[in-house]
């Protein structure tokens, strides 16, 4: 990079952490992330993957309640990559947000940009990740968020903690095989293992050497930090002869929930108590994935990922770990209905709830899976697709968020809608045919309205499963859930307004129905999708604009200099297609 160049950066960031020293309340951390391809040796073979500061999983960024930080992200990788603090609601500064596309473009190679990461009421565990393709399965790690100075946590304080992310492996070069799966219009790639703490496990092969050892005392209380970052898979979790407590999830607690196991989606954190309590010895904690598609697929991965908890002392060491025998089988439906109705909030003077009464929005949103006809000079081809609403997302040749602040035309229309375009049986084996409609929809909210939104899952193309929905930008409360078809006559009855619980990511059921209400009083340009990066990628996904309120403290704050340009590494999903969008296009609509 020319010198005078890299100069101007590092000024432009230090400008813009001074800048804004003056407007923070908590500390104020900093942080370098220096992004470069490794050669990683997992089951015998060894790759080339992106990573952070040289490892995976990265560097664990710790901060209290209401602190700030400043991470510059040096991108010395061969491709453009965005980097997204997933749950940190950032008030008022979508610029950090850090989603390709949506709220910036990528951090190209040699070049850097200073995130400014703005913490409020997350309390708990969070993650960061890339945003970009499917980057983040190297590029991933743990936030700790710790109570404010001066308080403490709402159970008694553990005597250690222990941070465990689980991941996912993928044979050869991820980003060609995915860059040519969507050229094609086939299958996306599935992962071969997954991973606790960046290894697979001495139950894989070529990996007893590196599997995660967790040592431990008897008699203490330990907090587990528990993230899933797997690319496209819920996971159940499980310590062998040892209960856990849940009693925190997305950096917000809940009431304890006692388990033998766990179940935890992508995107989803969970904050979980251990008491070492057993005999001296050597423990597997394992994870598999839980198949919520088709029960009659049976080619999906079925490599169960373990690490050891390994108990200081004198005593003979066991030829084999023992393995949790209360680890869920891999299409154990039950255990994950079970487990997902157990959380609450704590709703109590010092958390309490806050639960929109007065729903000024309503959507109801089908989730599901269908097909895109594109065409190009010499061929037509049909491609699996994933939508919301039947609207597979498009992203634009620049950021929404740019487009929607500088009023640039032509980059979005705000027409996406409240109601899916018919209503059949959405959970049955008939259904019409329905091609999927390509577009870069949007819908925009006034500033503090109540939104409720019911997310519907259907069965189109056999796709009915398991969809974690992420809400950038905000978290929300899941008011109700069930199974079958939702009925806005009967089910609202039903509704938990008094202590639901509050998350930035759930999973909507498998051919069910959830309900989720939260208050737009973020400003800015919000992406939300499903976590499984499988149905992100085909598209489904859209994003909220939320509008400025009356005054200064209620708006978007001014972009931050060095802002990414887009120029670069753009690659169009899905090119030169019919019919493209012919919505209302974005227009000024700040208040």
């Amino acid at each position: 990079m020319n010198p005078k160049k890299k100069e101007s950066l590092f000024l432009g960031s230090l400008f813009l952490a001074v800048q804004c020293l003056c407007m923070v309340k908590g500390d104020v951390h900093f942080y370098d992330f220096v992004l470069t391809e490794e050669n990683f040796t997992r089951l015998c073979s060894t790759e080339t993957m992106l990573a952070v500061n040289g490892s995976i999983p990265g560097p664990v960024l710790r901060v209290h309640k209401g602190d700030t930080m400043y991470v510059n992200v040096h991108n010395q990788g061969y491709y453009g990559v965005t980097i997204h603090w997933h749950g940190v609601k950032q008030p008022r500064n979508p610029w950090s947000d850090g989603t390709n596309y949506i709220t910036q473009c990528p951090i190209e190679p040699g070049s850097n940009f200073t995130y400014e990461v703005i913490f409020s009421t997350e309390e708990g565990t969070l993650w960061w990740h890339a945003h970009s393709d499917w980057t983040r399965v190297s590029v991933h790690g743990a936030i700790v968020i710790l109570p404010a100075i001066g308080t403490t946590y709402p159970f008694p304080k553990p005597d250690d903690e222990e941070i465990i992310i689980l991941g996912s492996l993928y044979s050869g070069n991820l980003k060609s095989s995915l860059d040519e799966a969507l050229h094609s219009g086939i299958d996306l790639p599935h992962s071969v293992a997954y991973t606790i703490n960046g290894e697979p496990g001495d139950l894989c092969p070529c990996s007893k050497e590196t599997t995660y050892r967790w040592m431990v005392e008897y008699g203490k209380t330990y907090l587990v930090r528990l993230v899933n970052a797997a690319v496209s898979a819920d996971l159940f979790f499980a310590v062998a002869q040892h209960n856990l407590t849940v009693v925190g999830t997305d950096a917000h607690y809940t009431k304890p929930i006692n388990t033998s196991y766990i179940l935890i989606s992508p995107g989803q954190t969970m904050d979980i108590l251990l008491t070492t309590n057993q005999s001296l010895g050597h423990y597997y904690i394992a994870a598999r994935q839980f198949w919520s598609q088709d029960v009659r697929v049976a080619k999906f991965d079925l490599v169960n990922a373990t690490m050891i908890l390994q108990y200081k002392g004198n005593y003979t060491i066991p030829s084999s770990p023992t393995f949790p025998s209360n680890l869920p089988f891999y299409k154990d439906l039950r255990s994950t209905i079970t487990f997902r109705n157990l959380f609450k909030s704590l709703a109590n003077k010092d958390y309490p709830v806050n639960v929109p009464q007065n729903i000024t929005t309503r959507m109801f949103i089908t989730l599901s899976m269908g097909s895109i006809i594109f065409h190009n000079l010499t061929s037509t081809l049909e491609a699996i697709a994933t939508s919301a609403n039947n609207i597979s997302w498009s992203n634009p040749t620049t950021d929404v968020l740019l487009a929607y602040y500088r009023n640039i035309s032509g980059v979005y229309t705000t027409d996406f809608p409240d109601q899916p375009p018919s209503y059949f049986n959405f959970t049955g084996d008939d259904f019409p045919y329905t091609l999927t409609e390509l577009g870069t929809k949007v819908k925009v909210l006034n500033y503090n309205e109540a939104v409720e939104m019911v997310f519907q899952s259907t069965n189109l193309v056999q796709g009915a499963g398991l969809h974690p929905m992420h809400l950038h930008g905000h978290s929300f409360y899941v008011v109700g859930s069930g199974p079958g078809i939702y009925d806005n006559a009967t089910d609202p009855k039903s509704f938990n307004l008094v202590d639901p619980v509050e998350v930035n990511t759930i999973a909507v059921p498998k051919e069910g129905w959830l309900a989720i209400r939260f208050v737009a009083n973020n400003p800015g340009v919000w992406f939300w999708h499903c976590h499984l990066d499988r149905h992100m990628t085909w598209g489904m996904s859209s994003v909220f604009i939320v509008k400025n309120g009356d005054t200064t403290e209620t708006s978007i704050r001014k972009p931050p200099p060095q802002l990414p340009l887009c120029e670069a590494s753009f690659r169009l999903r899905l090119k030169n297609i019919d019919g493209l969008d012919q919505g209302k296009e974005n227009e000024p609509i700040f208040s």
